[in-house]
């Protein structure tokens, strides 16, 4: 990860950490949880984990042209379901107000689309990166 990745990761994952305090003290002190407050808490937690996973540009040249393609599409197929998601909860709830949001569940399965992708992309480049240390030896 270069430098700046990892500033990014460090300024990421502060501002994750005082959101979530926020919210979660927010959430003690009325009892009512904020749905705003659930889904920016994994927009940011989306962010963190992409911005773990940028890799230098001598890693990203190993990949062939082929696994590119597929990498992509599986990427776009991935950003087009969660934005799908995202569209009919705003569309069953007839609202742009994150706080007018009453359907939990479909809620859930947004933020949960935000942060799935990039968690299995996070643990695929741990596995690649183990499998090449282990064929360099």
């Amino acid at each position: 990860m270069s430098k700046t990745a990892k500033i990014i990761a460090v300024i990421t994952f502060i501002s994750f950490c005082v959101f979530l305090g926020i919210s979660l003290y927010s959430w003690f002190l009325s009892g009512i949880l904020s749905p705003s407050a659930v889904l920016f808490s994994f927009v940011l937690l989306s962010a963190l984990i992409n911005t773990m996973n940028i890799k230098s540009k001598e890693e990203k040249d190993k990949v062939n042209s082929d696994q590119r393609v597929q990498n992509k599409s599986a990427v776009l197929g991935y950003y087009v379901l969660a934005l799908s998601a995202g569209l009919i909860l705003l569309i069953s709830e007839g609202t742009i107000n994150a706080n007018e949001i009453n359907n939990y569940p479909l809620l859930l399965v947004v933020c949960l689309a935000l942060v799935i992708q990039p968690i299995a992309q996070f643990f695929a480049n741990k596995n690649y990166s183990q499998k090449d240390t282990y064929t360099r030896e």
